[in-house]
């Protein structure tokens, strides 16, 4: 077999894996949608696969009339958006001095950082110490403990590794100091791992539900997974009752739930195509070394 004939094989074989994967992942959403938009016998008959069956927006009614639902939609989005800013800040402020071989101690801190990537004290040491430091049930809580992860600061660091000597020597030559040659020099040359990180943190931070489960009572402050949460929840409750018309209970359980995934999910699918770009250099560029 010659070697044209070999790379077109292999490049089969990855297509049809591609695809295989994006099937997987794309069917369950597809689902989903379908199920959220479907009538109420369609879904009781389990008759709804991969595309809507007399169509019905009772769902996306009741999930858009809830003002607890879009008060924590508003608030998900300024908390997101302040942790991934501030996120960001402090992994930049961490990768780039660890990135100078001159820095003193940088392997110590280094170790430091790293280490947290493999213990940490526990879910209730955790907890007590949010408590100690009065951060219960307030929105800091939900900023302050995962502010700095130390695999997005390892990859940054790798990239401010790669980066030509020579650009920052010739600046300094001419007198600027460490920022000046950070905020002009470096950060606009980091822009594919910088948008990267940034998706990562974001992504995180409006997944993450466990911290506003263990830290918040107040419901003002629930986050929009933390609500999803509580409906899925609320609504298995009502499938065990006993009340006569447990469909009825069935009904509202998968409708409200697929509506409300999909209502939670549709920010960051118009956020990601925005970075996608970005991503497989960033990755790539600060996850190499050479």
């Amino acid at each position: 077999m010659t070697a044209n004939a070999k790379n077109k094989v292999f490049d089969t074989i990855i297509t049809v894996i591609m695809f295989i994967s994006v099937v997987v992942c794309l069917v369950p959403i597809l689902n989903i949608a379908a199920i959220s938009f479907s009538s109420n016998s369609a879904i009781l008959g389990k008759k709804v696969f991969l595309w809507a069956v007399g169509l019905n927006f009772d769902a996306y009614k009741a999930v858009l009339s809830d003002n607890t639902m879009l008060r924590s939609m508003g608030f998900t989005i300024v908390i997101t958006a302040v942790f991934t800013a501030l996120s960001m800040f402090m992994t930049i402020l961490a990768a780039y001095p660890l990135s100078k071989k001159n820095l003193k101690g940088r392997s110590f801190f280094l170790i430091l950082i790293v280490f947290t990537m493999y213990f940490s004290g526990g879910m209730i040491p955790d907890y007590i110490l949010i408590k100690s430091l009065n951060l219960l049930n307030g929105v800091w809580c939900l900023i302050l403990p995962a502010m700095l992860s130390a695999y997005n600061m390892i990859i940054l660091k790798t990239f401010f590794s790669n980066l030509p000597n020579s650009l920052e020597e010739s600046a300094y030559l001419d007198g600027a100091s460490h920022l000046v040659i950070l905020f002009k020099i470096v950060l606009p040359l980091s822009t594919p791992v910088l948008a990267t990180l940034s998706l990562f943190y974001a992504v995180w931070r409006w997944n993450a539900f466990n911290d506003a489960l263990f830290y918040i009572s107040s419901s003002e402050l629930y986050p929009l997974q933390l609500k999803l949460y509580q409906i899925v929840y609320n609504n298995m409750a009502l499938e065990i009752s006993e009340y006569e018309g447990g469909s009825k209970s069935q009904l509202l359980s998968e409708s409200l739930k697929a509506a409300s995934i999909v209502f939670t999910t549709v920010p960051i699918l118009l956020i990601y195509p925005r970075l996608q770009k970005y991503f497989i250099s960033g990755i790539m560029i600060g996850a190499v070394k050479g």
